[in-house]
């Protein structure tokens, strides 16, 4: 076992766990958004930031990807992680206002309004990218894809055509972390062509 330190308390972990792993399994509460047990972790939304600490030097790190070591000093309530934190939950409400799931999150956190412009008011996809990694690792198949890249980045079919390959299993609307699969799981899945049977004279 792994011996460190989160919060001044020891905790123990299991070779290969990360930071966000030890926490959970001892009750410690680190937001996450983009991270789910069922897929590898990516970082991609930064939320579940935490702060090493040895000494004088400090650095923030994504605990769902951050591997745990001996004898370091992990803090999840810091100024800095805060200050960070509230930053991250600003940029999601700018990117992604129509989410109520985001909002809830974010207010849980004292975070209600964004400093941050918004460019579409019914805009709720985070483009996390976790539906993707889900229908790929879960259910085998690629019926999803983050596409374009930048502020362009986007979540649809491959070469943004509907897919015969998506088999409507809902493992992505289910797993989705603002409820946006709901909304765009049409624009992935090819609905199959109905065929007419003429009527006998």
């Amino acid at each position: 076992m792994i011996k460190f330190h989160i919060n001044g308390k020891t905790v123990e972990a299991e070779p290969g766990w990360t930071v966000l792993e030890t926490a959970r399994h001892y009750g410690i509460d680190i937001p996450t958004l983009c991270y789910h047990e069922a897929v590898l972790p990516s970082g991609a939304c930064r939320l579940c930031i935490v702060e090493i600490k040895d000494g004088n030097w400090s650095k923030l790190v994504a605990s769902c990807i951050y591997p745990v070591a001996e004898g370091i000093n992990i803090y999840t309530d810091t100024d800095r992680v805060r200050n960070v934190r509230r930053w991250i939950f600003e940029m999601l409400l700018a990117q992604c206002p129509a989410s109520a799931d985001i909002r809830a999150l974010a207010k849980k956190h004292g975070v209600e309004s964004t400093r941050f412009s918004i460019n579409n008011p019914d805009e709720d996809c985070m483009v996390c990218g976790l539906c993707a990694r889900a229908c790929e690792e879960i259910v085998g198949l690629s019926a999803i894809s983050v596409m374009d890249r930048g502020v362009h980045k986007k979540i649809g079919a491959p070469f943004s055509r509907p897919t015969e390959v998506c088999v409507a299993c809902g493992c992505c609307v289910t797993i989705c972390p603002t409820g946006a699969m709901r909304r765009l799981i049409e624009s992935v899945r090819e609905t199959p062509a109905v065929t007419l049977t003429p009527l006998a004279m």
